[in-house]
């Protein structure tokens, strides 16, 4: 399916609060069936850029454009991103106290659904979606019938958020260091669950500083990011050669203008 899902030309954003500019001219086009992986320094602009995606307002975009499947991003609110298909994977997912997994995907399904005009999910169809579901990730029903991600592991924390990944099926997930504190069992089991949900209308963004996560979601380009731009892509290849050789390199090479 050739459409662009993403399209980033010139994106410039701050800290909010403090005018400080942390994306210098971010450009991307993402399409449906891709998978795009982000690399780069500690304090490049990777989870900054998660985060403009996603409507946080901590941060202002003071120049360019982003369209998400043929949509002005930037004009809608951080629930219609969420409502037409853009999810976010956090680098440390947070817990909701007194909220069980299922009344929560139950909700956040029914919004979707809402926005699209369509009626409630019936008791039976939620349920047989949420087995379903769970398998991708090996989530058992002693952690789905918990309060969201209160009193979970890092391990559980991740499989749960590709758990939800899977129920609510996006046009674009954007996952920032989803291999963050994961033994190497949690790894294969996340990775393994995000490149099964990959089909040919939708796309994902993976950001990461390590090639083992590559190994599993294999991306179609790699990026590194550099003092808020994206200095250089390529291939698959490209992960595996900075897990080797670092970004001094690439740096000395591209960095001059970022």
């Amino acid at each position: 399916m050739d459409r662009n899902i993403l399209e980033i030309k010139g994106l410039h954003a701050t800290v909010a609060d403090e005018g400080k500019e942390i994306l210098r001219g971010i450009d991307l086009t993402v399409r449906a069936g891709e998978v795009h992986a982000i690399m780069g320094p500690n304090g490049s602009g990777k989870s900054t850029l998660a985060s403009v995606l996603a409507g946080n307002e901590r941060f202002a975009v003071t120049a360019g454009s982003v369209d998400f499947c043929g949509m002005n991003l930037l004009e809608m609110s951080i629930e219609e991103r969420a409502a037409r298909g853009l999810f976010l994977g956090f680098q440390y997912p947070v817990e909701i106290p007194g909220v069980s997994m299922a009344n929560f995907l139950r909700l956040a399904i029914n919004q979707q659904r809402a926005f699209r005009g369509e009626e409630p999910i019936g008791a039976g169809e939620f349920l047989k979606l949420m087995r379903e579901k769970s398998e991708i990730v090996e989530l058992g029903d002693k952690l789905m019938n918990r309060a969201v991600n209160e009193g979970f592991s890092g391990g559980e924390k991740k499989r749960n958020e590709i758990f939800q990944m899977a129920v609510l099926e996006p046009q674009l997930a954007v996952l920032d260091e989803t291999d963050s504190g994961l033994d190497i069992d949690a790894l294969r089991v996340v990775a393994t669950g995000v490149a099964r949900l990959k089909r040919p209308d939708n796309a994902t963004i993976v950001i990461t500083h390590y090639q083992r996560l590559l190994d599993y979601i294999v991306p179609d380009v790699v990026h590194v990011l550099y003092h808020g731009r994206i200095i250089y892509s390529a291939g698959k290849e490209l992960a595996r050669e900075l897990e080797e050789r670092g970004y001094d390199w690439l740096i000395r090479q591209y960095g001059d203008n970022a």
